[in-house]
């Protein structure tokens, strides 16, 4: 905003002013005369000096107006100044409101990263902003760049922490703000320090930080509380609800995609008497084992569910009924050769398994369930520790 002076006298007044000086004079120059006649014959016969003191006076006056002049051009220029100031910090604060609201509507770390990346480099002013946070020990960039860009910043970010985990430090010429919850530092925001950040900016920028930090330790406690309620605490299968949900998502899928899926289900075998026997404490610790086999045999893309007490099911996704066929046998033989150590006793472990193919275009999961159920009880029913298909007993009942 260009700066505007205040003119109490114009070019034009000024001009005006003189003509008038010049008519006063010619039209009283002779009173005034007369005038200042009297004004001497005072002083000669009163013994002062009126005419010195008047001119005093009026030089007094013309200073006292023009300071007033420059108080009121100064005022004028730090109303504007300010005005000007507090209209960036209104600005400045609506971006921080809409990132705060932006990041309130985030409850994981994708959410968490799209709304970083759209507002930090407006609330930074145009400056080149990034950030970088610790996920189980490793630092992630928060902000999308090129591998030897994360790699310099990763650096910034540890160098940020070497010096003060609390205060604001510079890394690789980056101002560094860094991300703290609970004391505990969990992230880093950096800043490029040209043009330099005013005070209230650094104040901006700390606020941010602030907020993304708070943001990613609730996204990290939604996701433990998610975990937690979709999730077996002894086996770390997804329970039964979640499962059927996930299930039926994977249906559409396959249903759009046209590729085959299988679903395996098994129950340990005579799990019971292992209760009976040796305790409930021993029969957890054969599910907890039973859940860490599962993990390490099963793809990440496998759905792991804990179907029931000693029951449990494994979507295949992409997997035929072949494929099916070999993973359970896998998971048989690892149950059967690995007995769980209970007390220095041998506890050995096996399952009995039923397997179904599952065509694209199915869509009702509990048919699909009950198809392998029903293979499940064949397999006890055939001496268990063994393994049948739905498919088996519909080519029996073909022939």
């Amino acid at each position: 905003m260009p700066r505007r002076t205040i003119r109490l006298i114009s070019r034009n007044d000024l001009i005006l002013l003189l003509g008038m000086a010049i008519a006063l004079h010619l039209s009283f120059s002779g009173p005034l005369a007369q005038a200042l006649d009297y004004v001497d014959r005072i002083d000669q016969q009163l013994g002062l000096r009126l005419l010195p003191a008047l001119v005093v006076l009026a030089v007094v006056f013309f200073i006292h107006q023009q300071r007033k002049r420059l108080e009121m051009r100064s005022a004028a220029v730090a109303a504007e100044s300010d005005a000007r100031l507090a209209n960036q910090r209104a600005v400045e604060m609506e971006r921080l409101v809409s990132f705060g609201e932006a990041l309130a509507r985030s409850l994981d770390l994708e959410a968490i990263r799209a709304a970083a990346t759209e507002h930090l480099p407006t609330l930074a002013g145009g400056r080149g902003a990034w950030a970088m946070i610790r996920v189980q020990g490793q630092w992630q960039a928060l902000t999308a760049a090129d591998p030897a860009t994360v790699a310099e910043r990763e650096r910034a970010a540890k160098r940020a922490f070497g010096e003060s985990a609390t205060l604001v430090g510079s890394a690789f010429g980056d101002i560094c703000f860094p991300m703290i919850v609970a004391g505990a530092p969990i992230g880093v925001l950096g800043v490029s320090p040209e043009p330099p950040l005013t005070e209230h900016q650094r104040i901006a920028m700390t606020a941010a930080a602030a907020l993304l930090a708070v943001s990613l330790k609730n996204a990290e406690l939604f996701h433990e509380i998610r975990e937690t309620s979709v999730r077996d605490s002894l086996t770390g299968c997804f329970n039964r609800k979640h499962s059927l949900e996930v299930m039926d998502g994977e249906l559409r899928r396959s249903r759009r995609s046209k590729l085959p899926m299988s679903l395996i289900m098994f129950d340990l075998d005579h799990f019971k008497g292992i209760n009976d026997r040796f305790g409930h404490l021993c029969g957890d610790a054969v599910l907890q084992s039973v859940g860490r086999q599962m993990n390490a045999v099963l793809r990440g893309s496998d759905v792991k569910c804990r179907y029931g007490g000693e029951e449990f099911f494994v979507l295949l996704p992409d997997t035929p009924l072949s494929g099916a066929q070999r993973v359970a046998e896998t998971l048989r033989r690892e149950f059967e050769e690995h007995p769980v150590m209970w007390n220095d006793v041998r506890v050995r472990v096996t399952a009995s398994f039923g397997i179904t193919g599952i065509t694209p275009g199915e869509v009702e999961a509990r048919l699909i369930i009950a198809r392998a159920d029903a293979a499940l009880y064949r397999a006890k029913d055939g001496g268990r520790n063994c393994i049948r298909s739905a498919e088996e007993q519909e080519e029996q009942a073909i022939v």
